[in-house]
């Protein structure tokens, strides 16, 4: 089994990010939209989306994305992106407010198994954010470079008395990455979790797949479905 998560060999200037961070922060900010997943306030800004729009903060694989004014005027946080060497789809930051959790969940084809890859690097963050993915502690600091299987049970609580904020890359595998993960252990060849589950909880991630019904989820409902002998429409 591959690891769960890992620290990429990047490191980012902590005072650069946070200086740009200040100039998005006074943009408006929009609450992610899978309220359910989250307690408190969890609000995020795009600096790559669907429609070019800093509010458009949606992140699905079935979509085309391009930057938004917002990334113009950061140049650190574009220098920053340049330093991954593939496709990239939705760039944002995500802020999570004092006191606030992101609840245990997981996210469906959201892992380097099944072609994708989403990187966190934190820009104001501190030892009271508890960041888990597999009920493992992932000790992510500001200006380190990050990668998870977000297909597996994740959660985040804050616990301090500050937002914190991290900048998420959404990234296409290609041979660029395949050597990076390669070289941090991964099987290159290893399917995705999500292929190994049993029945039963292969109908809970399609109950979790059917609360955002993208294109991209309702074929992964169908292949599930497939799998397990259902054969009823979507």
């Amino acid at each position: 089994m591959n690891p769960p998560f890992f620290r990429l060999a990047f490191d980012f200037s902590v005072k650069h990010l946070q200086n740009e961070l200040g100039v998005c922060e006074e943009a408006h900010w929009i609450s992610h939209y899978n309220r359910q997943d989250y307690a408190g306030s969890w609000s995020s800004i795009s600096l790559r989306s669907a429609s070019g729009s800093s509010e458009d903060i949606g992140s699905f694989s079935d979509k085309t994305y391009i930057d938004t004014p917002l990334l113009e005027k950061c140049p650190y946080f574009r220098e920053v992106t340049e330093n991954f060497k593939c496709e990239k789809e939705a760039i944002r930051l995500l802020r999570l407010e004092p006191g606030s959790k992101i609840k245990e969940h997981t996210d469906p084809a959201a892992s380097y198994e099944e072609g994708f890859f989403r990187i966190h690097i934190p820009i104001r963050t501190n030892e009271q954010v508890i960041f888990r993915v597999n009920k493992e502690l992932v000790p992510m600091k500001a200006g380190e470079c990050w990668y998870a299987n977000f297909e597996l049970p994740h959660s985040v609580e804050n616990n301090s008395n500050v937002p914190r904020v991290h900048l998420v890359i959404d990234c296409k595998r290609n041979e660029w990455s395949d050597k990076i993960f390669s070289n941090a252990g991964f099987d290159l060849s290893a399917v995705s979790e999500r292929h190994l589950l049993d029945d039963k909880t292969k109908l809970l991630v399609i109950d979790e797949l059917l609360r955002n019904p993208t294109e991209t989820n309702l074929k992964i409902v169908a292949r599930l479905r497939s799998e397990i002998g259902i054969t009823q429409k979507i």
